[in-house]
């Protein structure tokens, strides 16, 4: 049995209460301790493809780690891995602790109500599982494998939220296009600078659980066919007026036209890619980090194979996106001209306002609502 299957946690089969996990080809059942104060969990969602760019991050934040701390890196992935995925464990050492977990099972069951473009694969969805699937932890921090820290990661995650669902920083794609800012405000029925980018995000993982939020995240899904950017406007929309906002530097993209100050953590969103194109903002962090990795060559290679006709696919993508922005602000049957009107209409009628009437209308539980 190779080394990662001997390793990689089979999360579809967790109980409530205890983990299984492969130990020398035996399973082992784990007993839930509780989490030491000072452990900070982190997730992400991968695919085989990723892998390397995985890599560079966890690299980041482990250069960066507080050496008094306890880190549990979450690897949350679909079908096979192949050999990166020893790479991967192998950068696990002293208080760095690594896991992969299938959530091949969860994602099936929502097979048919998810979809996917040329810019987001299914791993975008992976992240709604982290509540049910770790009851361990009340909080846990979320990052995309398409981002490199510059700072100890246990500073986000120890920022307080009070009674929020999450912490997260507000998309400064968004507030900077105009496209994607009256597609917010007319199509979700969200101010642009409320709207939060998704990859880099705190959990409150005890109070999505107290509103059931897998259940109701795929009740909203349900609601509409969401075209723009499904995962992140059904966060959107179930956390709105819930959210503690970071400062932007949490959160820095390679925007020329937005200022982010002494950034912490870079985020190449969308298209903006060092391994793909030259001249990235915040490029040099990518490729300082990049060389302290296994998958220097490898990241190397696929820049190098990185054709004219994929760019072009890059810009036609970046094109289509916005102009579905657009008409999706224009559609007078968009989301919240149908199912917000709806919502309202029933939050009037039932007396049930704000997150209290959301959560009631579409099916959650409504114990977290109040809270702190």
């Amino acid at each position: 049995m190779k080394k990662c299957d001997k390793l990689i946690l089979q999360t579809s089969e967790m109980p409530v209460d205890c983990i299984k996990t492969l130990s020398k080809g035996k399973e082992k059942i784990m007993k839930n301790s509780i989490i030491q104060q000072k452990e900070v969990p982190v997730f992400f969602a991968a695919d085989e493809n990723y892998l390397p760019f995985l890599g560079v991050t966890l690299t980041s934040l482990i250069k960066h780690a507080d050496v008094n701390r306890k880190y549990a890196i979450h690897v949350l992935y679909t079908g096979a891995l192949g050999d990166n995925a020893n790479k991967i464990m192998d950068l696990a050492k002293g208080n760095i602790s690594l896991q992969f977990h299938d959530v091949t099972p969860q994602i099936c069951e929502i097979q048919h109500m998810i979809h996917c473009r040329d810019y987001y694969t299914s791993a975008i969805y992976f992240r709604l599982f982290i509540p049910q699937l770790f009851p361990k932890y009340d909080k846990a921090v979320y990052l995309d494998c398409d981002t490199v820290l510059l700072t100890d990661i246990a500073k986000l995650y120890d920022i307080p939220l009070g009674g929020n669902y999450i912490g997260a920083v507000a998309d400064p794609i968004v507030s900077a296009t105009p496209a994607f800012a009256a597609y917010t405000k007319y199509a979700l029925g969200i101010e642009a600078r409320k709207y939060f980018n998704s990859g880099v995000i705190v959990m409150q993982l005890e109070k999505l659980r107290n509103i059931n939020f897998c259940h109701l995240f795929m009740r909203v899904l349900r609601s509409y066919d969401f075209v723009v950017a499904p995962d992140q406007d059904c966060l959107n929309l179930i956390c709105k007026d819930k959210v503690h906002y970071f400062g932007k530097e949490w959160n820095a993209m390679p925007l020329s036209n937005v200022k982010f100050g002494a950034p912490k953590l870079i985020h190449y969103n969308l298209s903006m890619k060092p391994w793909h194109y030259d001249g990235v903002l915040y490029e040099r962090y990518f490729w300082d980090t990049a060389k302290d990795t296994p998958f220097y060559q490898t990241i190397c290679n696929k820049k190098r194979a990185f054709s004219k006709e994929q760019a072009k696919q890059d810009e036609e993508s970046g094109a289509r996106l916005l102009r579905l922005a657009q008409a999706e602000a224009e559609n007078p049957y968009n989301y919240e001209r149908t199912v917000g009107a709806r919502l309202r209409m029933y939050q009037k009628s039932k007396e049930v306002g704000g997150m209290y009437g959301f959560i009631e209308y579409f099916g959650g539980q409504k114990s977290a609502v109040n809270t702190d």
